[in-house]
């Protein structure tokens, strides 16, 4: 009834090859389901990283810093540095510009030296970036110092 002189691939099969990766697939997605979703499995990529992040914290020693507050070259070494990378935002006397006061009793983000030095390192949000790749540790406590004997007159 349906013979039409044109060719037919009604009869052909799917190739073995097609077939395995059909089937391989469809096992490789069922088994990726039940070993990685968390409500199957109860694995988390967020509990493995707080793992790690724990035994970081207790392997990270807390920060130090090296007071140079009696030590007048340091505070010399200080005063350059302040001068080179610092005074550009908060002005070559400390009292601000861009950056804020920093000869004032209490700071935004913490007045001792500690807080200072950390601000320096690390940096803060919306503008202090970190200067310890650039200046270095020691040279940041130097800085510290130098801002120390400013805050004391």
């Amino acid at each position: 009834m349906h013979d039409t002189p044109e060719p037919q691939d009604g009869h052909n099969k799917i190739p073995k090859g097609w077939l395995l990766f059909f089937y391989g697939g469809i096992i490789f997605l069922i088994a990726y389901i039940f070993f990685y979703t968390p409500a199957i499995s109860g694995w988390s990529f967020y509990q493995g990283f707080e793992k790690e992040m724990a035994a970081a914290a207790k392997t990270e020693k807390p920060e130090t810093i090296k007071t140079y507050s009696d030590n007048k070259e340091a505070i010399k070494e200080g005063k350059e540095v302040y001068a080179n990378t610092c005074a550009p935002c908060h002005k070559d006397d400390a009292t601000g510009g861009i950056g804020p006061d920093l000869t004032l009793a209490t700071l935004k983000y913490g007045a001792t030296p500690l807080d200072i030095y950390e601000s320096i390192t690390k940096g803060r949000p919306n503008g202090m970036p970190s200067f310890l790749p650039q200046i270095g540790a020691e040279k940041s406590s130097k800085v510290v110092a130098y801002l120390e004997t400013l805050r004391k007159k």
